[in-house]
């Protein structure tokens, strides 16, 4: 009975130490992926900003301007772009809604963002956009991927339609949560207008006929939670200007907006609880079954060993020497 026990937990051995790596490096690929329908907002806010007045054509101080964020899936376009991409896609249509204190449109943009489910790299399919304006992204946008490593990587700016490096710059603790600090800033480069301005009648072609430009820079800056890879606070100090052109009555520029746009804390709080929860179960995949199966597999082994070690029972009485043979007699 103890040898067939012995066997029995050897190969229970065998079958968690072969599950092991198989969970981390097999099933934790296909399994830790963004939802094809998953659908958030965020809503973040520049107080004591400055904000163009489009009537006066002057700058000027507002208690509060708001930026309502929203990523929603689009499961029809990702089973569309599925079949020829050979891998797991999410398409998220975005909105980036911006208000002044009046609760007016200060600028609407949308954009498309199709990438990898589990990695979060780029796809590059129709329909991928910005303001309707077609684009090929390079690096990262909104998430970093899974288990997000103290480097530098390429994030896409919307604005400018170009990636940069955001820069790691080093490793912090937020609410809790141990996270890695990323910092990028884009240098003042000229923008396009939006589609849809704040001035009914007014149309990025008829501004531009003035010869009035739009110019933007930023300093974004985000708290990334590394296991999950995704940003458990954001912010950024942007600047925008006008500059040149008719329009401008004669001055060489104006500033379009200025704030240091910070997210909500209710949002805050929102994020870092989501993030804790969805961590706990990428560190299941990662970690904790896998390392707890390994040192299972070597428990059962050693239990096994020992057993086969008291089935042997060494030192057990010696056998009498045989007796000499009798002489046969007639």
């Amino acid at each position: 009975m103890r040898r067939k026990a012995g066997l029995v937990l050897l190969a229970l051995a065998v079958f968690f130490a072969a599950l092991s790596p198989l969970l981390r490096w097999y099933a934790f690929p296909r399994l830790a992926k963004i939802p094809a329908n998953q659908y958030q907002d965020m809503v973040l806010e520049a107080k004591d900003a400055t904000l163009l007045d489009y009537g006066t054509m002057q700058a000027r101080k507002v208690s509060k301007v708001t930026i309502v964020q929203t990523l929603k899936g689009n499961v029809e376009e990702s089973d569309r772009i599925e079949k020829t991409a050979d891998r797991d896609v999410v398409v998220w249509d975005g909105l980036s809604y911006v208000q002044g204190p009046d609760g007016k449109m200060v600028s609407k943009v949308s954009e498309r963002y199709i990438f990898d489910a589990h990695t979060q790299e780029p796809v590059h399919a129709t329909g991928e956009a910005v303001d309707g304006d077609p684009v090929r992204r390079q690096g990262i946008e909104f998430k970093w991927p899974f288990l997000t490593e103290k480097r530098d990587y390429e994030y896409f700016d919307a604005q400018t339609r170009t990636s940069a490096p955001i820069h790691y710059r080093g490793t912090r603790d937020f609410r809790g949560l141990k996270v890695y600090y990323f910092e990028q800033t884009v240098p003042w480069t000229k923008v396009a207008f939006p589609k849809v301005m704040p001035v009914e009648g007014v149309t990025p072609e008829s501004v531009a006929g003035t010869g009035t430009t739009r110019w933007y820079t930023t300093v974004r800056r985000f708290w990334v939670e590394p296991v999950t890879g995704a940003p458990v606070y954001g912010e950024e100090i942007h600047q925008e200007e006008l500059r040149g052109g008719t329009l401008l009555g004669g001055r060489a520029k104006v500033t379009a907006f200025a704030g240091h746009v910070k997210m909500r804390e209710d949002y805050i709080e929102h994020t870092v609880a989501l993030v804790k929860a969805n961590r706990t179960l990428v560190l299941l995949l990662t970690s904790y079954l896998p390392w707890g199966f390994l040192a299972l597999a070597a428990l059962l082994l050693a239990l096994s060993l020992w057993l086969e070690a008291r089935g042997r029972r060494p030192g057990g009485p010696a056998l009498a020497p045989a007796a000499d043979p009798e002489p046969v007699t007639a």
